[in-house]
């Protein structure tokens, strides 16, 4: 029988001291594993709870935004699109989508005619208070493992997170540009 001896580490991911542990990144790498595994898990949680009501689950997802923040204000596209981090543009096609099928209303805003306010229409609201037990009953269970002040912070961290990723694509997106202009078509460096 063979033995195994382990390999080389491999390069660093990470040079930040406070997400290195000993020098060493494996709980940065176990973390963004274990921030993939739920997400991946919550992505087919959210599209279980979609099904439920005949919806795709980016769908489901604006319908209860609206809802969400409707019952605080007025709520337009820019509101759910800002809320959601994605673009007024893509919120503008699901509108369309679940005004079709007759669960999203658009009216024109009384202060500025060449805005919308977005509510739900009472097909919407039953769709939503339909999956409502449903939704309680695996979001209890999904959430189940965090105490109150566990649940504050995590809110607080992905806040925080989801600011500090979009920084880091405009990052990459820059990088990846520069990488294309100091790259020879033959893959070798101009400088």
């Amino acid at each position: 029988m063979r033995s195994h001896t382990a390999g080389p580490p491999p390069p660093l991911t990470v040079s930040r001291k406070e997400l290195l542990i000993n020098g060493s990144d494996v709980q940065f790498r176990k973390l963004v594993h274990d921030l993939f595994g739920f997400l991946a898990r919550h992505e087919a949680i959210r599209s279980g709870h979609a099904k439920i009501i005949g919806l795709m689950g980016i769908e489901y997802t604006i319908l209860i935004s609206i809802a969400h923040l409707a019952s605080l204000a007025p709520v337009n596209i820019k509101a759910v699109a800002t809320h959601l981090h994605v673009s007024a543009t893509f919120v503008t096609r699901m509108i369309k989508k679940l005004e079709q099928i007759g669960f999203v209303k658009k009216t024109a805003s009384p202060e500025d005619k060449r805005s919308v306010h977005l509510t739900l229409t009472s097909r919407g609201m039953r769709a939503l208070t339909h999956l409502a037990p449903h939704q309680r009953r695996v979001n209890d269970i999904e959430f189940g493992t965090l105490s109150a002040r566990e649940f504050t912070v995590l809110v607080g961290l992905t806040e925080r997170l989801v600011t500090s990723s979009e920084r880091a694509l405009e990052l990459q997106q820059q990088l990846r540009k520069d990488g294309r202009k100091s790259r020879r078509p033959d893959g070798r460096s101009t400088g």
